[in-house]
C-alpha cells in the first residue's frame, strides 16, 4: 500500500548551527563499536514487538534532496554553499502498534543514512553520516495515558514547520530528541508529559540530539546529563492550546578527552548545570496556524571547561519565537520568525533575529518546499549569543518522497 505521512516529516537544522568550536575533535572510538550499539538499539525496538495478525505494522522508505544558495559577510566560503545541489539523505522508518484488545504496545523508529541524515558527524554516536533520529516503545496504560521508553521528542514548547531553515534561535530548545522515558497523558482539556532523560544520545561522548544539535556541547567539552522536563498545556478553547514546560539537568565535563594530560585532573565531573523554561500557545482559525513562545535559559558550564576557554561560566538567555501560516488545498504558506537576547554577564552583543519564509506542496508521495533563511548572529554550542555582525542569507529547494508498506 502506498501512503504518506505527514508526521514523517523532520525538522532539520538551519545555517545558524555551524561549528565554529576552535579546538580539535578527537575520533576516540572505533566506528564498528558505536555501529553495534547504534544499529543494536534499533534492532531491540523491532524485536520486541511481534509480528502477529493483532497488530498493524508500516515500514517507510524515505528520500530528500536539497538546492541551497548561501551568503554571508565572513571572508571565506567556508560555511557557505554557492548554488550546490545535495543534503541527499535515505531514510528507513519502522512503526507499529497492537491492536485494540490484542496488546498494549507500540513503537517508532527512523534511521538517516547520507550527507542529509543532519547529524554532527564530530560527535554523534557513529562517526559517520548515519543517524537513529528515534527509536522508542510505548506501553498504553490506559485510553488516555502512554509511557514512552528511548529515544524520543524532549516535551518542551512546539516545533518549526519548516523543512530546511529548521529551529533558527529555538536553537537546543526546539527539535530535541533525547533518551529516556516520559509519560504523557490527556484528561478533558488538560495534557501533561513528564520526562527522565539520562543521556541526550546513545554514545557516552556524543552531544546529537537530533535535529536541534550543535547546541549542547561537543565531544571533548560538555554534554547534558540527568535532564528531568515537566509540560502541563491546556486547551483553552478548541484548537487553542496554552502551555508551560521547565526542564533542570546536569551539565558533565568531557575535557579529560582533549588530551592525555587532561585525564588526570578533568574525571568528566558533573559540577555544571542548566534549566529553562518556556510559555507557548499554539493556535488554529479555520485554515490558518499560529505559534508563539517565549523561553528562558540558563547553563553553568562546568568549571574546568569554563577555565580552559576562557568563558563566561554562567550564560542566560531569552528568546522568541513566532510562526504563522495558512493551509489552502495542496499548498501551505508559513513564517517562521525568532529572536534571542543574551542575558550573560559580559557578553554586549545585541538582539539577534532570524526570519524564515516559505512555502510547501503536496505532490502526491512528498513535498516540495521554497525556503529563504535571513539571519545575523548565531547562538553557539555554550548556548549563548555570538557574533551579532554575522549576517547569513540563503535560498533553500527541497523535495522529499516516501513510499510505505503497511501488514
Amino acid at each position: 500500500m502506498h501512503m504518506k505521512l505527514q508526521s514523517l516529516k523532520p525538522h532539520l537544522f538551519s545555517k545558524q548551527t555551524k561549528n565554529l568550536c576552535t579546538f580539535p575533535q578527537q575520533k576516540i572510538f572505533k566506528h564498528n563499536a558505536r555501529y553495534g550499539v547504534f544499529i543494536g538499539s534499533l534492532v531491540l525496538t523491532t524485536a520486541l514487538t511481534p509480528l502477529s495478525a493483532q497488530a498493524g505494522h508500516t515500514f517507510t522508505l524515505g528520500a530528500w534532496y536539497n538546492f541551497a544558495e548561501e551568503d554571508d559577510n565572513l571572508p571565506t566560503d567556508a560555511y557557505t554553499k554557492n548554488g550546490e545541489f545535495g543534503n541527499e539523505a535515505v531514510i528507513f522508518y519502522v512503526d507499529g502498534n497492537a491492536e485494540p484488545g490484542h496488546g498494549i504496545w507500540s513503537y517508532s523508529a527512523e534511521l538517516r543514512i547520507g550527507p542529509g541524515s543532519f547529524t554532527d558527524v564530530d560527535n554523534n554516536a557513529t562517526g559517520d553520516e548515519i543517524s537513529l533520529h528515534k527509536a522508542w516503545i510505548g506501553l498504553d496504560l490506559n485510553d488516555s495515558h502512554k509511557v514512552i521508553i528511548g529515544k524520543s521528542q524532549v516535551p518542551f514548547g512546539w516545533k518549526t514547520s519548516n523543512f530546511w531553515p529548521g529551529d533558527m534561535y529555538q536553537a537546543g530548545y526546539g527539535d530535541q530528541m533525547d533518551v529516556g522515558i516520559k509519560l504523557q497523558g490527556r484528561q478533558n482539556r488538560f495534557g501533561y508529559n513528564l520526562a527522565y532523560y539520562p543521556r541526550d544520545d546513545w554514545w557516552s561522548t556524543s552531544t546529537d540530539t537530533t535535529d536541534d544539535n550543535r547546541h549542547w556541547g561537543s565531544s571533548d567539552s560538555y554534554r547534558k546529563l540527568n535532564t528531568i522536563v515537566a509540560d502541563l498545556n491546556m486547551e483553552i478553547a478548541p484548537k487553542h492550546t496554552l502551555g508551560i514546560a521547565l526542564q533542570t539537568g546536569e551539565l558533565e565535563d568531557l575535557t579529560a578527552l582533549r588530551s592525555a594530560g587532561l585525564k588526570i585532573d578533568n574525571q568528566k565531573e558533573r559540577d555544571g548545570e542548566q534549566s529553562a523554561g518556556v510559555l507557548y500557545y499554539k493556535g488554529k482559525f479555520g485554515n490558518n496556524f499560529v505559534n508563539a513562545e517565549a523561553i528562558q535559559t540558563y547553563r553553568s558550564l562546568p568549571s574546568d571547561l569554563a577555565q580552559q576557554d576562557a568563558l563566561e561560566q554562567d550564560r542566560e538567555t531569552r528568546r522568541y519565537a513566532l510562526e504563522i501560516g495558512r493551509n489552502s488545498g495542496n499548498w501551505t504558506y508559513y513564517l517562521d520568525a525568532t529572536w534571542a537576547q543574551s542575558q550573560t554577564d559580559g557578553n554586549r552583543e545585541g538582539t539577534i533575529s532570524a526570519y524564515a519564509p516559505g512555502i510547501r506542496y503536496d505532490y502526491g508521495p512528498g513535498w516540495i518546499y521554497a525556503e529563504y533563511l535571513t539571519q545575523n548572529g548565531y547562538i553557539d554550542r555554550y548556548g549563548d549569543i555570538v557574533d551579532s555582525d554575522y549576517e547569513f542569507n540563503a535560498l533553500y529547494l527541497s523535495i522529499d518522497w516516501y513510499y510505505s508498506q503497511s501488514k
